[in-house]
């Protein structure tokens, strides 16, 4: 046996910063992997993979969004996934080569295999080579991440039919895509193969896209999407999705319309890489998504045993399970370094436009009885903006209407997901109208954009106060 301080099953973004943490502070950790490179779905599946094509997505559309006179450009049909991909595996290559670097200098053992729990000090690692290793550990991170929902309705034996885990791995790039699902991984989806000509039909159960978004945020978003060609389905439920024996795929709707498209991605939700942990021996049990539940310090109902990253469920991003793994091993070590998540966290969906949110929209402070002044800047007053092409671009600071401090920021347009960055300092900051109003930004800036959200609030102080002396 082996005796670790720390054993990390998963090697995703809450194990990897858990294991740095831990191994800082001078104990001895070693990682359970069992695919052959670190980085779990943020690298291999999910962020990374999807951003990055994304990124070349934009790049092979930019003169479609600002046209240069006389100048054509287009995607040409059929080419070949893994080509158009290239950008994405060398960011790939270099993210696994960061993290082995990363955990080799901070001297984290990284074991290939399954973890299984045996009891609440002890896992058994059952190697690829078919041989087991015991090792006893002080504490056990779950950090194995989550899937792909998969609905029996679906035929996934079909190559032309995939979920978020196999879209990325065509052999063509297809001429229409059918998508069930307008959460986030199948809005991004539908935003970056409809920005390559690609006919996209995304189909969602409810009215709307992302309900947790603010309101005028999913308004600007949808019609931004309907303006590239996506055709959008609400309230529609797909009641089978099978293979047609032309290689395309036909997915079913709940009042009998049928969608033949090239490819159908299924894209309903995510359940926790739970089984065959061994956790029941426990007395661990996940919910039925396979999520775990866990106290404010990531502990599950075992003492030892601490969960991260999405197999805890909601919000599930890389950005969150890095923290939450960070703030795990410091509780189980007592290392008073970072002991809780930020009060502020931001959210980025890189759907096309893009999205950035941090602290309270609109409707949730309504709801939470704030009394609030709202703000609004519009890209296509912004002259960054306007260089940039965006004329549907929107900011939207809530600010409390007593103190004037900012509370919360919607944005969605170009550069969404870096601009919502400055609002989550001011709100940490405590700073608000006044303070965004004095504050000299560069120009021409999206960052003006604040400036002229806090206006616009204080514009609309000044009315109501105009009105209530009348």
């Amino acid at each position: 046996m082996w005796q670790y301080d720390l054993l990390c099953i998963g090697a995703g973004p809450a194990g990897e910063k858990a294991a740095l943490v831990a191994a800082k502070f001078g104990r001895r950790v070693a990682i359970i992997e069992r695919e052959s490179r670190p980085g779990g779905a943020m690298v291999n599946t999910g962020t990374v993979a999807s951003k990055a094509l994304r990124e070349t997505a934009l790049v092979a559309s930019a003169m479609r969004r600002r046209p240069i006179p006389g100048c054509e450009a287009s995607v040409p049909k059929g080419l070949s996934m893994q080509r158009f991909m290239a950008r994405r595996t060398l960011v790939q290559m270099e993210e696994h080569d960061r993290i082995e670097d990363g955990l080799e200098a901070a001297g984290v053992e990284i074991i290939r295999g399954r973890g299984e729990m045996v009891d609440e000090h002890t896992v058994r690692v059952h190697r690829i080579d078919g041989s087991t290793t015991t090792l006893t550990t002080d504490f056990t991170l779950i950090a194995t991440g989550s899937s792909p929902a998969r609905a029996s309705c679906v035929d996934f034996t079909h190559p032309a039919i995939v979920d978020a885990d196999g879209i990325l791995e065509l052999a063509t790039m297809p001429h229409s895509l059918v998508i069930v699902g307008a959460g986030v991984i199948g809005s991004e989806y539908a935003s970056i193969f409809a920005e390559l000509d690609v006919e996209v039909t995304l189909i969602e159960p409810r009215n709307a896209l992302m309900r947790f978004l603010d309101e005028d945020i999913r308004t600007v978003l949808t019609h931004g999407m309907e303006d590239v060609g996506i055709r959008i389905c609400f309230g529609k439920n797909a009641t089978k999705v099978e293979g047609l024996a032309d290689g395309r795929a036909r997915v079913t709707l709940c009042d009998g319309e049928t969608i033949d498209a090239d490819c159908a991605l299924w894209s309903l939700g995510r359940n926790g890489n739970t089984r065959g942990l061994g956790l029941e021996t426990l007395g661990v049990m996940p919910d039925d998504r396979g999520n775990l539940k866990v106290d404010s310090h990531f502990r599950t109902t075992c003492m030892s045993v601490f969960a991260a990253g999405d197999v805890i469920g909601f919000p599930a991003l890389a950005s969150t399970s890095m923290e939450q793994g960070r703030v795990a091993a410091c509780h189980m070590f007592g290392v008073p370094f970072h002991t809780r998540l930020a009060d502020t966290v931001p959210m980025g969906i890189y759907t096309i436009p893009a999205i950035g949110a941090v602290g309270l929209n609109e409707e949730d402070a309504r709801n939470g009885g704030r009394d609030i002044v709202v703000g609004r800047a519009h890209y296509r007053d912004n002259a960054r903006g306007r260089m940039l092409g965006d004329d549907r671009g929107l900011l939207k600071a809530v600010f409390d209407r007593r103190t004037h401090a900012l509370l919360g920021v919607s944005v969605v347009g170009e550069d969404a997901t870096e601009l919502v960055h400055f609002g989550q300092l001011a709100i940490t900051s405590c700073h608000g109208i006044e303070h965004l109003l004095e504050t000299c930004f560069n120009y021409p800036s999206l960052t003006e954009l604040y400036k002229a959200a806090a206006a616009d609030a204080l514009n609309a102080l000044n009315t109501q106060s105009i009105r209530n002396a009348a």
